[in-house]
């Protein structure tokens, strides 16, 4: 299963952005390689050789930052990651007989901002008799009113709040399991919610 590589594929102007990128880089590395060979050959003598000589340094020193700072932001979003908008990779456990296939259910993430369609990345089933659901959204907004709503045509919607905070870091591992903040399914019968669907989730 993949993660949130999964949201977004590779293409052709992502690779040509990185060429580019690296052509640039390469530029203006050999130019200011240039400059600086050129100009650390002369000899200076009064104070403002010596100010001429530092700027030149910060000069080259900035160019360099750009150019790498700018093939780091290239080689990211080839590979479908954007380092100011993180995502949440979640995990939602309910009972087997509520869903069968990742095409059974729709997931938004709701915000005071936006909405924003999640990706279902599969279904897994458990040993306890539950299934396990996997998927990715992107954070596109910076707000703590984040709520996930799985939506099972014809057997309920349910609502998981995300307790993270506006600007969330990113996370290794996952958190622990929170119960369903609001269940509406007529399906649910005298299995107790809180008992029956869970969520975890971490940062991407």
């Amino acid at each position: 299963m993949t993660t949130l590589t999964s949201l977004w594929t590779e293409s052709a102007d992502g690779r040509l952005g990185i060429l580019m990128s690296a052509l640039s880089g390469i530029a203006v590395a050999l130019a200011v390689a240039l400059a600086m060979t050129v100009y650390f050959r002369l000899s200076y003598r009064t104070w403002r050789d010596v100010a001429r000589h530092g700027l030149a340094t910060l000069a080259a020193v900035a160019l360099f930052a750009f150019a790498a700072y700018d093939m780091r932001h290239a080689a990211l979003a080839y590979l479908g990651l954007n380092p100011s908008k993180p995502a949440v990779e979640f995990e939602i456990r309910m009972p087997r007989e509520m869903l069968t296939a990742a095409t059974d259910t729709q997931i938004e993430l709701h915000t005071d901002r936006n909405q924003t369609l999640a990706l279902v990345d599969g279904v897994r089933d458990l040993s306890d008799g539950r299934t396990m659901l996997r998927g990715a959204v992107a954070l596109n907004h910076r707000t703590a009113d984040r709520v996930l709503v799985v939506n099972l045509p014809g057997k309920g919607i349910f609502e998981f709040r995300l307790r993270l905070p506006a600007e969330p870091h990113r996370s290794v591992e996952f958190g622990p399991w929170h119960l369903a903040d609001r269940i509406a399914s007529p399906r649910a019968g005298s299995v107790a919610p809180q008992d029956a669907y869970t969520i975890r989730y971490r940062v991407l």
